[in-house]
């Protein structure tokens, strides 16, 4: 049976970048899938890259089909935005390994969904002031730079991911993402160990 490997943390800890990192690596062999959101395209992105960009509509469809694995809705200061993942045929636990970012939330419907072992979390972690840092950089390169938006995900999260959540999912190991070639040496390592078990 293949696993899925989900990379979970806070906003700006790298995740992204890890993420290009570890499905680019050879020696992983790992496949991703895409998932859902209904908020705007962001600058830089591309559909069906980081997303699939849909509607609230098509959304309700899926859910009334039951094909929606997981669901996520966050009220932003512009609107409700959506981000989901769906059955549509991606995931095949029979023939690949799987690496995709998610959320606590995500993760915890994850493992209702597929069978016991086969969702591995990823945990990244990052001091909280070099993760403002990187979360300011990066907004000032967007187009619209949107501030409050920035601010309010960065204090959601610290409540979000509060250890008492955390825990209550299990996870215990933490890879710290201040030092990117160290960490995904770590990551790289327990990838291998985790695919080679049953």
């Amino acid at each position: 049976m293949g696993k899925i490997f989900a990379i979970i943390g806070k906003s700006a800890t790298g995740k992204d970048t890890l993420f290009k990192k570890l499905i680019s690596a050879p020696e992983l062999s790992l496949q991703t899938f895409v998932t859902y959101t209904t908020r705007p395209i962001r600058s830089g992105e591309t559909e069906g890259m980081e997303y699939f960009f849909s509607t609230k509509e098509l959304l309700a469809k899926w859910q009334e089909e039951g094909r929606v694995i997981e669901c996520r809705s966050y009220q932003t200061m512009h609107g409700i935005w959506d981000y989901f993942t769906v059955d549509d045929g991606q995931i095949d636990l029979s023939r690949s390994d799987y690496l995709v970012i998610m959320t606590l939330e995500g993760y915890r419907q994850f493992l209702s969904f597929f069978p016991k072992g086969s969702v591995v979390p990823l945990y990244i972690d990052v001091d909280p002031g070099i993760r403002l840092q990187r979360a300011l950089t990066r907004e000032r390169h967007q187009e619209d730079p949107k501030y409050s938006e920035m601010c309010r995900r960065f204090l959601a999260d610290e409540e979000d991911f509060c250890e008492d959540n955390i825990s209550s999912l299990g996870i215990t190991k933490r890879y710290r993402n201040h030092q990117l070639s160290s960490c995904l040496q770590v990551l790289t390592r327990d990838i291998k160990k985790y695919k080679d078990q049953p």
